[in-house]
């Protein structure tokens, strides 16, 4: 169920003080407009401001402040940072997207940061599912902490600049150049001289 107050939509469309809430629906609040989630055993309040899709067991937050109260291990998803109760007690977290940047705040019990690595193969969603280690974090009770909102793009950047240079020095063309030359350069150290050698002096 969704309950709202104030301007609210719902897929762009004025919502009822109660409705029925869909898997996909997109919820979106006004200025000084709140709305809060029912489900069996979670509850999440959205802010003023926000933006958020229902997906049923995670919420996926495009922009503004979300608090989430759960024993069902709702979480909540926000570009490539996922939040998560790491266990199945009443876990109260709040969680806001400004500007690019992720911030966390475990209330009651512990929760998962989670970054999706950008060192992750496009075709291997096994790897793109499991965050490795470095990746992970957790927020414990009465902790917060910030993530961006797109992981990696330092890495990415970094990563073009410099092994874009190592398939062009590996490369066929590369060595056979750098062997022509090398013997271009034998051949003028060897083959310079006052007297050349020649048929006619031998």
């Amino acid at each position: 169920m969704l309950r709202s107050t104030g301007a609210v939509l719902v897929n762009k469309n004025p919502a009822l003080p109660s409705a029925a809430l869909f898997l996909h629906d997109l919820i979106e609040t006004q200025h000084e407009a709140v709305a809060r989630i029912e489900a069996a055993g979670s509850t999440a309040d959205i802010n003023p401001e926000t933006v958020i899709q229902y997906e049923g067991d995670e919420l996926v937050l495009e922009h503004g402040s979300v608090s989430v109260n759960t024993s069902r291990g709702l979480r909540v998803r926000v570009g490539c940072v996922t939040v998560t109760p790491v266990n199945a007690d009443w876990t109260h977290y709040d969680v806001t997207d400004t500007n690019g940047k992720v911030t966390v705040s475990a209330q009651k019990s512990d929760v998962y940061l989670e970054s999706r690595s950008s060192n992750s193969q496009p075709g291997n969603p096994q790897q793109a599912k499991q965050p490795t280690h470095s990746d992970r974090a957790i927020v414990h009770e009465r902790e917060q902490k910030s993530r961006e909102e797109k992981c990696g793009a330092a890495d990415m950047k970094q990563a073009t600049r410099v092994p874009a240079l190592d398939p062009i020095l590996n490369s066929p063309w590369a060595k056979g150049a750098g062997l022509v030359g090398i013997g271009v350069l034998t051949c003028w150290a060897l083959c310079r001289g006052d007297d050349p050698v020649s048929p006619s002096q031998p």
